[in-house]
Formats: C-alpha cells, sequence, structure tokens
C-alpha cells in the first residue's frame, strides 16, 4: 500500500486585482508517496510558486484542501499548523534565507530548537548534516563569508536536518551559475536518498527536473 506524504485535492487560487478575479490555480490534484521526487515544471506567471506556498500550509486556497502526512493542514489553527510544518516539511528557496547574523551552524541548528531539542542535541545533527554537504570546515561561518553555492547548500541543511518527510523547494538553484548549481541537485538528490525524504520541486531547470521519478506541468493553472 502506497504512503502518501502528501496529497492536495481540487486545490483552487483566486487573487482579486483591480476588482478583477484573477484565477491562478484550477482543481489541482497532487499525490506524493515517501520518498518520491517530483519536478514541477512551467512557465512563469503559471502559478508554480502559488502552489508550493499552498502546499506548505503558507497561504490559504481558495477551495479544496492538502493533507501532510494525514493531516489537513488547512484545517489547522495558525500555531497547530506551524507546529506541524516543523515536523513534517522542510522548505528551500531561490534566495537561501540565512540570518546573516548567525554561523552557518546556528542557523541550521534553529529547527532543531524550535522542534524542541536541547542546544546540545541540536548542534550535533546540524554539524553532521553540514558535514554531509561538504560544509564541515565552514561551520562558524557567517552567511556573508560563504560563497553562493555555500550558502544554498547551508540551506539545504538547514530544510533536511529535522529528517522531514518531504521537502519542499522553489527553484533551489535559481541564483547560481551551472557548477554550483550540480553541486547542489547532487547534494539534494544524495539526501533525499539517505534520509528518504520526499521532495517536492519547482524549476525552470530542465536538468534538474530530468533527474526526478516524475515531471509534472502547470499550464495555465492546471497540473498535467
Amino acid at each position: 500500500m502506497t504512503e502518501w506524504v502528501l496529497q492536495a485535492h481540487d486545490l483552487c487560487k483566486s487573487f482579486t486585482d483591480a476588482k478583477l478575479q484573477v484565477e491562478v490555480l484550477h482543481g489541482v490534484n497532487l499525490q506524493v508517496a515517501k520518498g518520491e521526487r517530483i519536478a514541477i515544471v512551467g512557465s512563469s506567471g503559471s502559478g508554480k510558486s502559488t502552489l508550493l506556498h499552498l502546499l506548505g500550509g503558507l497561504d490559504e486556497p481558495s477551495s479544496g484542501s492538502v493533507d501532510i502526512a494525514g493531516q489537513n493542514i488547512h484545517a489547522m489553527k495558525p500555531a497547530k499548523r506551524g507546529q506541524w510544518r516543523n515536523q513534517t516539511l522542510g522548505f528551500i528557496y531561490q534566495f537561501h534565507h540565512l540570518l546573516s547574523e548567525f554561523t552557518a551552524l546556528e542557523n541550521v541548528c534553529m529547527p532543531l530548537l524550535i522542534r524542541g531539542l536541547t542546544a546540545s542535541e541540536a548542534e550535533r545533527k546540524a554539524e553532521d548534516m553540514l558535514t554531509r554537504v561538504g560544509l564541515k570546515q565552514r561551520l562558524q561561518h557567517k552567511p556573508g563569508e560563504l560563497s553562493g553555492g555555500e550558502r544554498q547548500r547551508a540551506a539545504v541543511a538547514r530544510a533536511l536536518v529535522t529528517q522531514p518527510q518531504c521537502v519542499l523547494a522553489d527553484e533551489p538553484t535559481g541564483n547560481l551559475d551551472q557548477k554550483n548549481a550540480l553541486q547542489v541537485y547532487d547534494t539534494m538528490l544524495e539526501l533525499n536518498a539517505q534520509v528518504n525524504t520526499s521532495l517536492v520541486v519547482v524549476t525552470h531547470d530542465e536538468t534538474l527536473a530530468a533527474r526526478m521519478d516524475k515531471v509534472l506541468h502547470l499550464n495555465a493553472g492546471v497540473l498535467e
């Protein structure tokens, strides 16, 4: 029996712009199995980032629902939803969103501390994950002291350090040159295999999409 980590049911999203109703997503259905790697591709403005925000509970759908690990996240109160996201999801963005005043180690510790781990246990797990992504010598460096590729690998480490059931990634290598992009791809896919977390990646990059188990196309708000 397939274990579904994430399921979207008839997701619709519309915005009101200058009194006009703009329909962005039309009845999107999606199922992600444990360990599965899915790429979502589509032209700019097709609604890919909007879909990812709904899947992660960062925005509310106009209608429809999202189940993560069997729980309808849009039926939860905000505090419970935030707690459930921390327990089940990891996020990677085009911009790394590391906190500039903290070291790489401290940045990767944060989701573990939010989860309630002790500082020493969080540091142990964060150091192990940063070592896995090739940053063992950069633990005490702040983001401004890291290269673009290193910052994004630290962001991957932060997303995966809690061993989430699913990672949602929005153009995770969009700001990197090809060499660094390939290193980040390799890191993501290697950790995906090691941790057995699912990946849902929004990307324009055909190279990354081709390395996933499944490629879905978002066209005019419809997932094909």
